[in-house]
């Protein structure tokens, strides 16, 4: 896995425990398994992304286009896996709390973003 990769995916691992750890402190334990959720939908989503997108094309030699491609099948990947991983929490989770919830994934989500200005 790229070093990259490896990084983002340490740095949303820590946001996540760090949002479950406030919450349980500040809300009790449904509100930290929602955050734990929250962050591991983000999670399961870039797993997804890096997944689609990264995959190998199969042609000898890259292109743009290939490139871009992947890109947004990779993108589509990580929507469908969000949607789907917010709809079996919100159906299967009876104590969930959703402001924990939404602001672990969104603090997750930052940490993807960040990755995109973090320099080799």
């Amino acid at each position: 896995m790229h070093p990259q990769v490896r990084w983002v995916l340490r740095c949303q691992l820590a946001v996540t425990l760090v949002a479950a750890l406030v919450a349980w402190g500040v809300m009790g334990l449904d509100a930290a398994v929602s955050a734990l959720l929250g962050g591991g939908i983000a999670m399961a989503s870039a797993l997804a992304y890096v997944w689609r997108a990264w995959r190998p094309s199969g042609t000898a030699e890259p292109d743009a286009q290939g490139a871009y491609n992947a890109q947004v099948a990779g993108e589509r990947y990580k929507f469908a896996v969000t949607l789907l991983l917010f709809a079996l929490v919100f159906k299967h989770y009876a104590q969930l709390a959703a402001l924990p919830l939404f602001l672990a994934y969104a603090a997750t989500i930052v940490v993807y973003w960040m990755a995109l200005l973090r320099q080799q």
